[in-house]
């Protein structure tokens, strides 16, 4: 075995973790989850440039495993890394405040194509989902991964490998082998895609998926890795900071997975906090038109306050932009997925008041992270000012979304590629899919979707 502590510890409880010892609670939450990033793999696969990706990547690809819209099989390789892209696409996909990022869309899509290949149930996909959730959103929360840094495709190549290890049936010591060869495959990527709009940023955690599945085949047929690769990689190499206390603390007592949140506005979670304080002042004031604000002011902690960008000028850009999230949601009366088109960002009244809108950040709501992404806003209009603050955004632990929200959510998602009148009874089977014999039932709903030949 490993001579790490804690890598021995977790490696021995993801051997003995077992479905029905995890409390109820969880369960219920990770068959949220599971639907929640289904949903956004679904939306995801509607934009025409995941659709041409889709035509090069499925092109002579052979196997058992599902591409959503491609009425053929693929390999797993394949629907893993395009069903990851797919999920990232449109900024709906749960997350995790204290990882700060992405843990299911990094490890659902390569545990979903491994049960396919290994016409698993869905019993063990939900299983083999609460042991990558656990180790991604875990490891998430011990590192601090270098500023330049965007989380997607790092810790959660981890993630990813120990979901398909789960489903593959790994003991202790080799769960240990597949996390520290799994480290090596870790991606380092740039924020910079994001804050600019750049959409290769939308294959890391396709990328991601596809690297935990290669992990494992890589411990299968014997390959090693570095004693300590999770130190090496998360302690000085993609992060300066690794807290292997962290990855223990509470294993067993406390679930990742109902510490997660779940998203409404089509953007990126950075911006939630100052929309949740715009949806305050529009709550109390009425509706206000864009014309009639002379200026808005957002203060926040410093992850947030880098998404200034007054003129984006692509969709992801817009997503990532809170001038123009909060611009958005008062032209168009919404933030969800058309709020954030190309052609919403193409929209001269929000562009305009856009340009109006200053964010920076204040270091006393920085101090307040991780447990809180607080904002505050002013709404400075001709004679009078309107303010509101949040702390908690809504969708978290703090502050969750109820279940029919969550469900309406996966409706509206679902409805872009999947027929009206199937939607609920494909929502019903993600909620139940515990008592599935095997997910490969859901294979022809899911390859029928968008009508890809």
């Amino acid at each position: 075995m490993n001579d790490s502590a804690w890598l021995n510890t977790l490696s021995h409880f993801l051997e003995g973790l077992v479905w029905k010892d995890i409390p109820e609670d969880v369960k219920e939450q990770t068959h949220y989850v599971l639907m929640d990033t289904m949903g956004a793999v679904l939306a995801g696969t509607a934009e025409p440039e995941f659709q041409a990706l889709r035509e090069r990547m499925v092109a002579g690809s052979q196997g058992v495993a599902t591409a959503v819209g491609f009425q053929q099989g693929v390999a797993g390789a394949t629907a893993a890394f395009l069903h990851g892209t797919a999920g990232t696409f449109l900024e709906m996909d749960e997350g995790h405040r204290v990882a700060r990022g992405h843990p299911a869309v990094h490890v659902l899509p390569a545990v979903w194509a491994e049960a396919e290949k290994r016409g698993a149930s869905g019993l063990e996909v939900l299983q083999a989902l609460v042991a990558g959730y656990e180790v991604a959103a875990r490891l998430g929360g011990a590192t601090r991964l270098r500023s330049d840094m965007h989380p997607h495709g790092t810790w959660g190549v981890l993630g990813a490998a120990v979901g398909v290890g789960k489903l593959r049936g790994y003991d202790a010591e080799r769960f240990a082998r597949l996390i520290n060869v799994a480290s090596s495959l870790s991606l380092a990527t740039s924020k910079q895609t994001m804050l600019q709009g750049a959409t290769v940023r939308n294959v890391y955690a396709g990328v991601a998926n596809q690297l935990g599945l290669l992990a494992a085949d890589l411990v299968d047929s014997g390959f090693t890795g570095e004693r300590h690769g999770v130190e090496t990689i998360f302690g000085s190499v993609v992060s300066e900071v690794f807290m292997a206390e962290d990855m223990c603390r509470d294993l067993g007592s406390r679930w990742e997975m109902t510490h997660n949140y779940f998203k409404q506005h089509a953007c990126c979670r950075y911006a939630h906090g100052a929309l949740d304080a715009l949806e305050r002042v529009l709550a109390e004031h009425g509706d206000l038109s864009p014309e009639e604000i002379e200026s808005m002011e957002v203060r926040t902690y410093h992850l947030a306050a880098e998404l200034n960008n007054r003129a984006p000028d692509s969709m992801l850009a817009g997503k990532f932009s809170i001038p123009f999230a909060l611009a958005t949601r008062l032209v168009t009366g919404a933030s969800t997925v058309t709020s954030f088109t190309g052609e919403a960002v193409r929209n001269e009244r929000a562009l305009a008041l856009a340009s109006r809108v200053a964010v920076v950040e204040d270091p006393a709501l920085t101090a307040r992270l991780p447990h809180q992404r607080p904002a505050q806003l002013w709404v400075r209009l001709s004679g009078r000012e309107l303010y509101a603050e949040v702390g908690y955004n809504r969708g978290d632990d703090v502050d969750p979304y109820t279940r029919d929200e969550l469900e309406r959510k996966f409706d509206m998602l679902a409805q872009r590629v999947v027929p009206v009148d199937e939607v609920p009874a494909l929502r019903q089977t993600l909620l139940e899919l515990e008592k599935a014999p095997t997910v490969t039932s859901l294979q022809p709903i899911l390859q029928s979707a968008g009508c890809s030949t």
